[in-house]
């Protein structure tokens, strides 16, 4: 899942630099129909808007994908029935040991 997402990201950070570029050099090529008859004033400014809207909507693109995404599972949980009969099998054990008399001799040597 970790490469998908550097894959996404990678391609709309490509076209995010892309897009816009190639906007304005269609846009002083007189590569959009319709562009050769606008002054030089007119094309900056047709150029320039249309870039800047190719940006956002590849921005728009980014976050429908993001949000269509499956959300990442938590971590898992230990089984609530297993976690009780633990306790109680521990609590069960300290209360054997607690009863069961120690004698002197058989503690454990360590050296």
């Amino acid at each position: 899942m970790g490469v998908q997402v550097l894959v996404l990201f990678g391609v709309t950070s490509l076209l995010m630099w892309a897009l816009p570029l190639w906007v304005l050099y269609a846009f002083n090529h007189k590569l959009f129909p319709g562009s050769e008859g606008l002054s030089q004033q007119s094309t900056t400014l047709w150029s320039g808007l249309l870039a800047v809207l190719s940006v956002n909507v590849v921005i728009i693109f980014y976050i429908i994908l993001a949000l269509r995404e499956k959300p990442v599972a938590a971590a898992p949980h230990p089984d609530p029935a297993f976690l009780s009969k633990a306790r109680a099998s521990m609590t069960k054990n300290q209360a054997q040991d607690q009863d069961t008399p120690q004698s002197a001799g058989s503690a454990a040597k360590t050296d």
